[in-house]
């Protein structure tokens, strides 16, 4: 058990769960399906992972993170194609769905998250200023015995976060986790 002043049991918006009950109800659906979660991260450098690690008993259903900062990293870690990080950047829709399909390859999970976004505060742009954040979940679209990137099916979404670079991350973190949880629920 946590104490109170872990970062799991402060809540990532007000009125809305805290990490740590979003982890556990993740954790929860994954284990019912037998599937296992994988983490592609760019602008949150790993909190995903750490916040579904923070969990007792994650190795049940959290495979691997992958922490991929830099295009390199995007490229040599989950096989973002270069070509796409040259025409639409690392901060864009193709980057995020080729991070979450990546993840699926490159482990031996059947779920991902992807989130690639600007953080700040410096970083942005016109047209991808600070608090842009481009998300990717990869879920199974098949219950056959070949489940993984060639049977996923992947959810893109573009949100712009206002605040600080915690808040960016935070309200990252917060979306990607209660996205997940809808999609798992709705594959039910």
């Amino acid at each position: 058990m946590t104490d109170a002043g872990s970062k799991n049991h402060m809540p990532l918006h007000s009125n809305s769960p805290s990490a740590a009950q979003l982890v556990a109800a993740v954790a929860d659906t994954l284990m019912q399906h037998g599937w296992m979660l994988a983490t592609a991260e760019s602008c949150t450098g790993g909190l995903i992972a750490g916040y579904c690690t923070d969990l007792a008993g994650s190795s049940q259903w959290f495979e691997r993170g992958f922490v991929t900062y830099s295009n390199e990293a995007k490229h040599d870690m989950l096989g973002v194609d270069n070509a796409i990080l040259t025409k639409h950047g690392a901060v864009s829709e193709p980057t995020a769905q080729a991070m979450a399909l990546g993840a699926l390859r490159h482990s031996r999970a059947q779920v991902s998250i992807a989130v690639t976004g600007v953080a700040g505060p410096t970083g942005g742009s016109k047209d991808k200023p600070v608090g842009t954040v481009w998300f990717a979940w990869g879920v199974p679209s098949d219950t056959g015995p070949t489940l993984g990137a060639e049977t996923a099916w992947v959810k893109t979404e573009r949100m712009q976060f206002s605040g600080d670079r915690a808040a960016v991350r935070q309200a990252t973190i917060a979306h990607a986790l209660q996205t997940l949880l809808q999609l798992l629920k709705a594959s039910t």
